[in-house]
């Protein structure tokens, strides 16, 4: 990396491997959800809902973190792989506030309590509605899928500026 370029931030660090760790667990939570009709899907979707609504909390933080402190990338990157990754990360961002903000409507619209916890019932924000139900989830399920692509996306640039460019990028989110 070149000098110019400095590390993330401890708090971009620290939230965006928390936030990795978090958005995998709900991936595969949620694949879980879709793939069963066993007695566990209540067990999933107890955790799926506070998930959400963690990551969704973490996500706007996250990008307080990102507007304070632009990231930084090597001068030397191509203006198209520049532009490839302020988008990407763009779409990351929108993703993680969408998501559990669709999720939360979704299960509004059909009626369905969004628990936080034993006690933290959080309000409707959407009247019930068996149509606008459906429509979000559809939306829900379809922006997963553009989540993982784009996750996959992001995992094999972090890959490619560690073993081909090898210019640091990755350490600086790192250390």
């Amino acid at each position: 990396m070149n000098p110019t370029n400095r590390s993330f931030t401890l708090a971009a660090r620290v939230l965006h491997w928390t936030m990795a760790v978090l958005i995998l667990a709900m991936l595969f939570i949620g694949v879980g959800m879709v793939a069963t009709v066993s007695a566990k899907y209540p067990v999933l979707l107890a955790i799926h809902k506070p998930l959400g609504i963690a990551i969704l909390v973490l996500a706007i933080a996250r990008l307080m973190v990102r507007l304070r402190n632009p990231p930084p990338l090597p001068s030397d990157v191509p203006r198209l792989q520049r532009m490839a990754a302020h988008a990407s990360h763009w779409l990351l961002y929108a993703l993680m506030i969408a998501m559990p903000l669709i999720g939360w409507a979704m299960l509004s619209a059909g009626g369905y309590p969004v628990m936080v916890g034993a006690d933290l019932r959080l309000p409707a924000i959407l009247p019930e509605n068996a149509l606008v139900f459906a429509w979000l989830r559809t939306a829900h399920r379809a922006l997963a899928y553009l989540l993982i692509l784009t996750f996959l996306g992001h995992m094999g640039a972090a890959l490619y500026h560690a073993l081909i460019r090898r210019d640091g990028v990755l350490r600086s989110m790192i250390r």
